[in-house]
């Protein structure tokens, strides 16, 4: 309900490849992401979605479950949870 509108229903799984590119460009993987889309610009390609605390919140409980449902050794989930809390709270766009 609070993220589902910031996702086109058709392109679902284009989201999760960007997503998955842009953290492994960002972790110092290859620059798939930035030969595709260009600098990140985070704040400036999520302007458009109402990012409010509490979708913030909603992204980050269902990152973390996801996190812990990943399998990861102890200290990536440990690095990507801090990575993932500070950015999403550094793209709060709206307080309500």
């Amino acid at each position: 309900d609070l993220l589902g509108p910031m996702y086109p229903t058709d392109d679902l799984d284009g989201a999760e490849q960007r997503l998955r590119d842009f953290l492994i460009y960002r972790f110092g993987g290859p620059q798939d992401y930035i030969a595709q889309r260009g600098h990140p610009r985070l704040r400036m390609r999520h302007a458009p979605f109402a990012i409010t605390p509490a979708a913030r919140d909603r992204w980050m409980l269902l990152m973390n479950q996801a996190l812990q449902e990943s399998q990861l050794p102890a200290d990536a989930v440990a690095t990507l949870a801090t990575f993932f809390d500070h950015m999403t709270t550094f793209l709060v766009n709206r307080n309500s």
